[in-house]
């Protein structure tokens, strides 16, 4: 079962439980499923780095969108943000934790012999590529940047 077939059956079964928030995030989903289908560069298939972009993408918004909420003391809409931005996650890989993404970074670092400051590019764009859609990238830039400068 490929990955819009898996969507449509999860609203489908969203729909007979009555759950609005599962059925809001996964029509979310299906509706950037379909934009990125009818792109430019859209296929009949979404690739799993382009599945992967667009889900993180999804996400984070989401979580900026809460945080703008809670800024402007609206929890309510804040929390309807972060219950759609948990479901989304549940079809994103596996995220690393601090440490793997550590050692991950630490075996980057190893391979570009990457020592300073200026060899931060050429080891956040190994990184993001290794680890896209399992991490954050302010959290991997952060982490790249303290382990250089140390």
């Amino acid at each position: 079962m490929n990955f819009e077939q898996q969507i449509n059956n999860d609203i489908k079964t969203a729909m007979r439980a009555k759950d609005k928030d599962t059925l809001r995030s996964l029509r979310a989903i299906k509706s950037g499923i379909l934009l990125a289908k009818t792109s430019a560069d859209g296929g009949d298939e979404l690739s799993e780095a382009a599945k992967i972009k667009m889900l993180a993408k999804m996400v984070k918004q989401r979580k900026d969108a809460a945080a703008i909420f809670e800024t402007q003391n609206r929890a309510d809409l804040a929390e309807k943000e972060i219950i759609e931005a948990n479901i989304i996650q549940k079809y994103l890989p596996e995220q690393l934790d601090e440490t793997a993404i550590k050692a991950k970074v630490a075996e980057i670092m190893a391979q570009t012999g990457a020592s300073s400051m200026r060899d931060m590019g050429k080891v956040m764009g190994m990184a993001n590529k290794a680890m896209a859609g399992k991490a954050e990238g302010k959290l991997i830039a952060s982490i790249v940047k303290q382990m250089l400068q140390s």
